[in-house]
């Protein structure tokens, strides 16, 4: 029986440009964004509130990376009849707001990408953007 396990982790380097690519597509659509990225245990990696971004969003944006990272889906797969004891339950860390998806590499969740301030299309928008930036699997429908 094996005590240790080899595994994959989200670098710094990773998430700044995972950073960049979401970005660089909230640009284009004209949307100011709160961009957060942390790594498989919830930790802050990156984030950047653009200028013009709600000031909320930006605890949307961590719950949404959050939730996505711990249940290594898209937090819009999360149950609605769920939401309230989701919330409670994860210190009201847990959403099913869309904008949040998982980081996944060879199968594995090594963190999530949370983004709020636009419209729910718009945050999964541009967080499939910042997955594009650095190869990561797209889960959404």
């Amino acid at each position: 029986m094996s005590v240790t396990r080899p595994f994959l982790k989200l670098t710094h380097a990773g998430a700044l440009k995972m950073l960049a690519g979401a970005v660089a597509r909230a640009e284009e659509l004209g949307v100011p964004q709160n961009i957060t990225i942390v790594d498989d245990g919830g930790n802050l990696l990156a984030y950047v509130r653009m200028d013009g971004a709600r000031l909320l969003s930006r605890e949307t944006s961590l719950s949404k990376a959050i939730t996505a990272a711990s249940h290594s889906q898209p937090t819009s797969r999360l149950n609605p009849a769920d939401e309230v004891k989701l919330s409670l339950a994860g210190g009201q860390r847990l959403t099913n707001l869309e904008g949040g998806l998982p980081i996944i590499f060879d199968g594995v969740c090594v963190g999530g990408i949370g983004v709020g301030s636009g419209t729910g299309e718009q945050d999964v928008d541009v967080a499939r953007a910042g997955l594009r930036a650095v190869g990561a699997l797209d889960q959404t429908p």
